[in-house]
């Protein structure tokens, strides 16, 4: 269910683009303190790089993920928890496979006491794009505002107009599809049923809005999607993830087999 509310997200940051893009000068003077304040930051980080727009996306979006970073580590986190409890949910849904109105609230409330008992916020995984696209927003519109940031250039594109050869939104889709496989990787098997949404919508979305908009925006997403790709190696590497869950299940099956050993030793005595 995660991902499909980020997807809804995505859907909705679209729309917003294009509201947004048609609020007046002058309206909304705190939104506008928010992207004079973003405009600003980057002029400040370009202007400590000679003037390079490009470069200051690229540290602003970096010092960005660094900030969310704890946030962004709790959302892996109850994803990785959320996956781990799929066969317990599929448990449930078998349990209360009725479809009548009371059979179905009972799922619902022993969901939410499963979830509960195991610290899961099915919500808490959207807090980082909730907080990423106000960010987005004000950083399209201060392409759109700031003449400098228009007009800067990132090796074969104009930051105020889309990448002509595609190139930034193909490589932020790629990035996209590598860290939502990475995930897949460090997660149970019979846990990977948003495995389509994973990898293939959402690279989908992120190539499709990446044409749609600014480079500089394309450029965010990029590098919001490599740093994603590190965090994941680095903090919560799927292979560590999957040998640990092996060792786990080797342990377990070994306790079995003492067990069952120790009940036939004892019973053979007898």
């Amino acid at each position: 269910m995660n991902k499909i509310k980020k997807a809804m997200i995505l859907l909705f940051m679209t729309f917003m683009l294009t509201a947004c893009g048609n609020v007046q000068e002058g309206e909304f003077n705190l939104w506008q303190s928010v992207i004079d304040l973003l405009s600003g930051s980057i002029k400040y980080l370009a202007n400590a790089f000679n003037g390079n727009y490009a470069v200051g996306i690229i540290l602003f979006t970096i010092i960005t993920r660094i900030l969310l970073l704890p946030i962004l580590q709790y959302q892996s986190k109850i994803s990785r928890k959320t996956a781990e409890l799929q066969p317990e949910m599929k448990r449930l849904r078998e349990q209360y496979s009725a479809r009548d109105r009371e059979t179905q609230m009972q799922l619902q409330e022993a969901i939410k006491e499963l979830n509960a008992k195991h610290g899961v916020n099915q919500w808490a995984g959207c807090l980082p794009m909730l907080i990423q696209m106000p960010i987005m927003i004000a950083l399209y519109q201060a392409v759109g505002a700031t003449k400098e940031i228009h007009e800067g250039h990132f090796f074969w594109v104009e930051l105020g107009k889309a990448d002509p050869y595609f190139i930034l939104p193909i490589l932020a889709a790629f990035f996209t599809w590598l860290n939502s496989y990475l995930i897949l990787q460090g997660q149970p098997k019979n846990a990977q049923q948003m495995k389509f949404l994973q990898l293939y919508f959402m690279p989908g979305m992120i190539f499709f809005f990446s044409i749609s908009v600014n480079s500089a925006l394309a450029l965010y997403w990029l590098v919001g999607n490599i740093f994603a790709v590190v965090q994941t190696l680095i903090l919560n590497n799927p292979f560590k993830l999957r040998q640990e869950r092996e060792d786990k299940l080797r342990a377990e099956k070994a306790k079995k087999r003492a067990i069952k050993r120790a009940i036939k030793e004892a019973t053979s005595k007898k």
